[in-house]
């Protein structure tokens, strides 16, 4: 079994650590107390739980609508070039999902656009390829999909993405094109939630997508194994707010569609979060003292909700600090 390495604890106490926080929120964000457990095949619990999914659709602006209830956000960009979808969602979702494709337009699919590499966010990539779509994403992706993954902090192993699924058309730090009466932005964050992130912009309907370097309503996951950190966090908060407008519409990776000012409380309390801990940590306070200061006490009733409890984002920050 792996597990997540913080640095300057011991292993017994990166063993407690996870066993009370990050494993156990992330089993209740899943609705199941064994989801990452050693016996459990937590590919097969996921995908379970997208065959019974519902999946609600949120307009947004012009043509640009949401999916929601199936892994990360899917927005959708129906219309006469065919449609273009950012995230697929869990395979096993694939019967809800077309519905709801279906109800916004006859259009075959055409395009799909990866905002990340987690299988939350590109399972349903093999079935959309078959069913015409082009793979877009950046290039760390298609390397990360094409090869054997671990989370270690949830101790989960993802085996190399089938080739259908791994996407075809790859870009460095941006790309753009133009379908559907919309011109599409894709921009490469700094090493963020992973180092594969990008925001995808449709900038005449004025909505930013970006992955998840935003949870709307909850501490995020950050994933040390696959590059990430709590400043590069920080770094693309700093750039979505950069992107947008009181007017914008911010599809985030998890949670509701929102705005602006929910998304600059978002940086108000990473920020805040990472000056406590920062500062815990310079007076060589261990993980296990950290985490029992509460650096988190303000922000937890409002952010706590989500698969990273207060303490365990408190350990997820004590690791990049």
């Amino acid at each position: 079994m792996v597990t997540m390495t913080l640095q300057g604890a011991s292993p017994s106490t990166r063993r407690s650590f996870l066993k009370k926080t990050s494993l156990a929120a992330a089993a209740a964000w899943f609705g199941t107390g064994n989801l990452f457990g050693q016996a459990t095949d937590a590919v097969s619990q996921m995908r379970a739980g997208g065959a019974t999914a519902k999946i609600t659709v949120v307009p947004c602006r012009r043509n640009v609508s949401v999916l929601m209830g199936s892994g990360g956000n899917i927005a959708v960009l129906p219309g006469k070039d065919g449609k273009l979808l950012v995230d697929s969602g869990f395979s096993s979702s694939q019967r809800q999902i077309t519905e709801a494709l279906n109800g916004l337009g006859s259009e075959p699919l055409k395009h799909l656009i990866d905002t990340h590499w987690h299988f939350d966010h590109t399972d349903g990539n093999e079935w959309m390829h078959a069913a015409g779509a082009t793979i877009i994403a950046q290039e760390n992706t298609k390397k990360r999909l094409s090869t054997p993954q671990v989370i270690a902090a949830f101790h989960a192993s993802f085996p190399a993405a089938p080739e259908g699924a791994i996407p075809s058309v790859v870009f460095s730090s941006s790309d753009s094109m133009h379908t559907n009466g919309e011109t599409i932005e894709m921009v490469h964050y700094a090493p963020a939630h992973t180092d594969t992130d990008i925001s995808v912009h449709f900038l005449e309907a004025e909505v930013l997508h970006c992955g998840d370097t935003w949870f709307n309503g909850f501490y995020p996951f950050i994933d040390y194994s696959s590059g990430g950190n709590i400043d590069g966090m920080i770094k693309a908060t700093a750039s979505n707010l950069d992107k947008t407008t009181a007017k914008t519409i911010i599809i985030p990776g998890h949670g509701p569609v929102g705005d602006r000012a929910q998304l600059a409380a978002y940086q108000e309390m990473l920020t805040g979060i990472r000056e406590k801990v920062a500062g815990l940590k310079k007076q060589s306070k261990s993980v296990e003292e950290t985490v029992a200061a509460k650096p988190t006490a303000e922000f937890d009733a409002k952010w706590g909700g989500g698969i990273m409890n207060g303490d365990a984002f408190t350990g997820l920050v004590y690791q990049g600090v």
